[in-house]
């Protein structure tokens, strides 16, 4: 690209700017203005979802801990025996089998801490969001006092 068309493209954009605020929005498809709230999440769902995340927590625990299983008396599960035993015999994959050890249980304790993360938290931000929903329709009604949905919002700022 030229140093000239670089210009004329960039005095093209700033014609085109506005000076205004434009929010981007998807279309209204649930209630119109001065119907319920604009999202609606129900306590059974919240429930769901963090039993669902306990109940894989719980099966992390149990099923996917390569290094615990077939532990001997030094505590090392039957897969970090293998690699000892690899290594000490000179076979480069005794290393790699650790190394992937290594990563594997690093990546299930992730997992696992976002299973728990969400069932431990959901009831908190179900309350959290319905107390700032009480305040924020506090602070912003309609003439006629109702809460104003989001939604209606957007039209203050064209």
């Amino acid at each position: 690209m030229a140093w000239g068309e670089w210009e004329q493209l960039k005095a093209q954009a700033a014609d085109n700017r506005s000076t205004h605020m434009q929010l981007n929005e998807a279309p209204a498809q649930g209630p119109g203005p001065g119907g319920g709230p604009d999202l609606v999440v129900q306590q059974d769902d919240l429930g769901a979802v963090g039993h669902a995340a306990f109940v894989l927590h719980s099966d992390l625990v149990k099923k996917v801990d390569i290094a615990g299983a077939g532990m001997n008396s030094d505590h090392a599960g039957s897969t970090h025996q293998a690699a000892s035993e690899l290594s000490r015999s000179n076979f480069t994959m005794g290393d790699e089998l650790m190394t992937t050890l290594t990563i594997w249980e690093s990546q299930v304790k992730a997992v696992r801490q976002a299973c728990a993360h969400i069932s431990n938290h959901l009831d908190f931000s179900k309350k959290l969001h319905s107390n700032d929903d009480a305040e924020i329709a506090a602070v912003i009604t309609g003439r006629d006092g109702s809460a104003m949905p989001a939604s209606e919002l957007d039209k203050y700022f064209r």
